[in-house]
């Protein structure tokens, strides 16, 4: 189905030529999202775009998003699509023609998070408090003034992530009362700080830039040989996080694009920190789509804290 003026898009074609500047022609609907609308939009000019569309978007959502595509792409090192437009409820990207996935793609992607993870960020978290970091349709709150030091993120993950996180997974159902506990004891080790939270978060490392959301669904895989990071949740963050999501529902040719990031970006120690650094996203998916993802949030607690 395509949008005509009273079709499915129809409304978003209008508002794609407005922040476009030339008119626009069907919005034809594209698949793969659960929050949002999206569509391919073909303009006057000869340019295609991707336009998104959230009706009641909460505040500073798509300005949020727009905002990380830029910080991603300001570091010089990942491919994102340009950010053409965005408004409350809608945004606007450059077209990027989907390809198939390959082990070329997957190692270059490597070599290039390896660089992403090289760029400072200024604090943890996001940097714009008025601008909300969301993980899909989930907002994750900031401390009113962000820690910058590279000892402080176990205490910063504790307090501004998982915590508010496992608060909303108890309240709604989402995770039982032992692996609730499990989490509890985990974000109070880290929280502590000193040598025991150190042993399970690993070396001190201060705040990178990070996709911050960096599922495989989040990889755009490109006819022109260049994978594209997209939605990104972009802020100060751990590297290890990106990777760790990565590997919680597989990416192809993942083995290739770990390897490819480690020859560039060395992290002794790693595997044993992947389950803490998955657990903020399984959390979230507690909240989503309950207890099953709780009994999950439960076992990677246990397994950092050994």
């Amino acid at each position: 189905m395509t949008g005509g003026p009273g079709g499915p898009g129809g409304g978003v074609a209008g508002r794609v030529a407005a922040l476009t500047g030339s008119a626009a022609g069907q919005a034809r609907p594209v698949g793969g999202g659960d929050i949002c609308d999206a569509y391919r939009i073909a303009l006057a000019d000869g340019r295609t775009v991707f336009a998104k569309t959230l009706p009641g978007a909460p505040r500073g959502f798509f300005a949020a998003e727009a905002a990380g595509l830029e910080l991603l792409r300001s570091t010089g090192a990942v491919a994102v699509p340009e950010v053409i437009g965005a408004e409350a409820d809608v945004l606007v990207l450059e077209w990027v023609e989907p390809g198939a996935a390959s082990a070329g793609q997957a190692e270059r992607l490597g070599r290039e998070l390896a660089a992403l993870h090289s760029a400072p960020a200024p604090v943890w978290g996001g940097a714009d408090p008025g601008l909300p970091v969301h993980l899909g349709s989930v907002p994750l709150p900031s401390p009113p003034e962000p820690p910058s030091g590279a000892e402080d993120w176990p205490a910063f993950h504790a307090r501004w992530r998982l915590l508010p996180l496992l608060r909303r997974a108890v309240d709604g159902g989402g995770i039982g009362k032992g692996d609730a506990r499990d989490v509890e004891r985990l974000c109070e080790l880290l929280a502590a700080g000193g040598a025991a939270g150190g042993e399970v978060a690993g070396p001190p490392q201060p705040p990178a830039v990070v996709h911050g959301d960096l599922w495989s669904g989040n990889v755009l895989w490109s006819a022109d040989g260049r994978a594209r990071l997209i939605d990104p949740a972009a802020q100060g963050g751990h590297p290890e996080t990106d990777l760790a999501v990565l590997e919680l529902f597989g990416c192809p040719h993942l083995g290739r694009l770990l390897a490819a990031y480690e020859e560039v970006r060395p992290l002794p120690g790693r595997s044993g920190r992947v389950p803490l650094h998955q657990l903020q996203h399984l959390l979230v998916h507690a909240v989503l789509f309950g207890p099953g993802y709780g009994a999950r949030c439960g076992a990677a607690a246990r397994a950092a804290l050994g």
